[in-house]
């Protein structure tokens, strides 16, 4: 088993505390997002790979020599301002972070993303085009791999489009993109690819590659998964995994997310947090029916 920790939140930065005590605890429980009562409980003795998501690693470094699984991290680096992203710590710490971790897990392990890109007047497509060259620079050596995404039409994104102001991008401007970020990437030895996008841009030097492919996951765990039924109507290959988050419990509140649509909720559900209960947010009841996923 692969745990997804997680695309429904950012555990690395606001619940690492939590996620100490779940793996030294030996078991998690998840709720399902679609009928609450039931809950998966997961043992870490079944779990293979620890697949972390996270804009923000600096919590998790001084617990990762604490963990005694294989890990992999997809980090979310983006120049988007506090206007975007007002929950993030200043970018020169991420960036000074995802060196050390890089020093400390090896940097086949992690995976920048550069996710999502859209242009307004404000982020325009010289803006990306030299925000993602000094990205490479400042990266050289730290990652062999950063995926891009463009920005997709979720609930959380159309509530905010008074901020966003996003436009389409023209077959023009794909181009430039894709021509300009395979040449920074080239000059420091990254590789540009995309996983679910119906412009993968493989036509400029992009490499269509999953977020974690059966190959990527035979190689680090040895062992061989199925493809992720639940992405079976979007142009995405990846394996199972299984996420361990809850949606709407990120405090990033950055405005393109797709996982967060409701801010009084996220309040609601992180002030429900405690860092000992078996669930992320809230603890079990009597009436819960819980099962073990294997």
């Amino acid at each position: 088993m692969i745990l997804n920790i997680s695309g429904r939140t950012d555990i690395v930065a606001f619940y690492s505390d939590w996620l100490m005590n779940r793996l030294e605890e030996g078991f998690v429980d998840v709720r399902n997002p679609f009928n609450p009562k039931m809950v998966s409980r997961i043992m870490m003795e079944d779990v293979d790979l620890l697949f972390f998501c996270t804009k923000n690693p600096i919590p998790i470094l001084d617990k990762i020599e604490k963990i005694n699984k294989k890990m992999y991290f997809h980090i979310t680096l983006t120049s988007y301002r506090k206007n975007i992203e007002p929950g993030l710590p200043p970018k020169k710490d991420i960036i000074e972070a995802i060196r050390k971790l890089s020093k400390m897990i090896g940097k086949d392990n992690i995976v920048i993303r550069y996710d999502p890109i859209f242009i307004n007047s404000e982020y325009t497509l010289e803006y990306h085009v030299k925000a993602f060259d000094k990205l490479c620079a400042l990266l050289d050596g730290y990652t062999n791999k950063i995926l891009i995404s463009f920005i997709d039409n979720y609930k959380n994104v159309r509530n905010n489009y008074n901020i966003l102001k996003y436009i389409e991008f023209t077959e023009k401007e794909y181009e430039t993109i894709g021509k300009k970020f395979s040449e920074s990437a080239r000059k420091h030895n990254i590789v540009v690819h995309t996983c679910a996008e119906n412009r993968n841009l493989t036509e400029y030097g992009f490499i269509k590659d999953e977020c974690m492919s059966k190959e990527l996951a035979f190689k680090l765990t040895g062992k061989v998964y199925k493809k992720w039924k639940a992405r079976k109507n979007v142009p995405c290959e990846c394996i199972e995994m299984v996420d361990i988050g809850v949606y709407n419990s990120c405090k990033h509140f950055c405005k393109y997310c797709y996982a967060n649509f409701d801010e009084k909720q996220v309040r609601d559900n992180y002030s429900k947090h405690n860092p000992k209960s078996s669930l992320l947010i809230g603890e079990l009841s009597s009436d819960d029916i819980i099962k073990r996923r294997s």
